[in-house]
């Protein structure tokens, strides 16, 4: 059972895991070195906790305590209990939902044990946004796919935007980084994935049409940018774009991805 412990200061060294979280570039820089993530609110926790992720220490506003009794209960770990205004000195900003976890971070998976068994896979490259790539992770998990590999310019799918725009579904989705960025669409092929490409390119297909028939699929992304980099964009086996009207001619990426991933699904 996780120990409560009430804090009266914002000063207090045990709250280092919880500080300074507008600070993007400093966050980035403390969670990789610590070795954590924060999850924040409490569906967003639960999740975590159900992903069987282990809990450094708990933040929580008193009203949010006996709604997580649940998952303290199952803990080890301390559980600090402030003032919501105490909250806001500590993190910077106003957490509404009054309850933070700091989790452990796990070594990374391989691509191999990633794809294991997978049918329908994201292949992301060089998104840089926090919540188009959170968004992105919640849609392959709406629309059942099995897996996201992420090119190493990424944003960190464990950072704290990302989860919670993910809702939590990056605890549930499995992932990890592609490690050779050059030849990873070829070595997908070979695992016996089609590699279809979201782009712009004079040869793409209606999505429909790219994805008709084929048995495992990796449906590649590119930035919010440029798009995908000229070796991804003519490594892929196939590209797809998705009919428009009204002089469009793209949408966001993580809205790209949605209808990508339905016609997909649906294939």
């Amino acid at each position: 059972m996780a120990e409560l412990i009430e804090i009266t200061s914002a000063d207090d060294p045990r709250l280092s895991d919880y500080r300074d979280l507008r600070d993007v570039e400093l966050r980035k820089s403390v969670e990789a070195t610590e070795g954590l993530f924060l999850a924040e609110g409490e569906k967003v926790v639960r999740r975590a906790a159900a992903g069987r992720f282990t809990a450094r220490s708990f933040l929580l506003a008193p009203r949010w305590v006996d709604g997580l009794k649940d998952v303290l209960d199952a803990s080890e770990s301390p559980c600090y209990v402030l003032s919501e205004q105490l909250i806001e000195e500590v993190t910077g900003f106003h957490v509404h939902r009054g309850a933070l976890a700091s989790m452990e971070r796990r070594p990374l998976r391989t691509v191999g044990d990633v794809l294991q068994g997978a049918r329908s896979v994201l292949v992301l490259e060089d998104l840089m946004d926090h919540a188009n790539v959170g968004s992105i992770f919640r849609n392959g998990a709406a629309l059942g796919f099995d897996a996201v590999l992420l090119a190493p310019r990424c944003a960190d799918p464990l950072y704290r935007r990302a989860i919670k725009v993910s809702m939590g579904t990056v605890f549930a989705v499995p992932w990890t980084r592609i490690t050779d960025w050059y030849d990873a669409l070829p070595q997908l092929s070979a695992a016996g994935f089609t590699t279809v490409a979201l782009t712009l390119a004079d040869d793409s297909v209606p999505i429909e049409e790219a994805v008709a028939g084929l048995g495992k699929v990796a449906l590649v992304l590119g930035s919010e940018g440029h798009g995908l980099s000229p070796r991804w964009e003519k490594a892929a086996d196939r590209r797809a774009i998705i009919p428009m009207s009204a002089g469009v001619d793209s949408l966001n990426v993580a809205a790209a991805t949605a209808v990508a991933c339905y016609v997909t699904a649906r294939r």
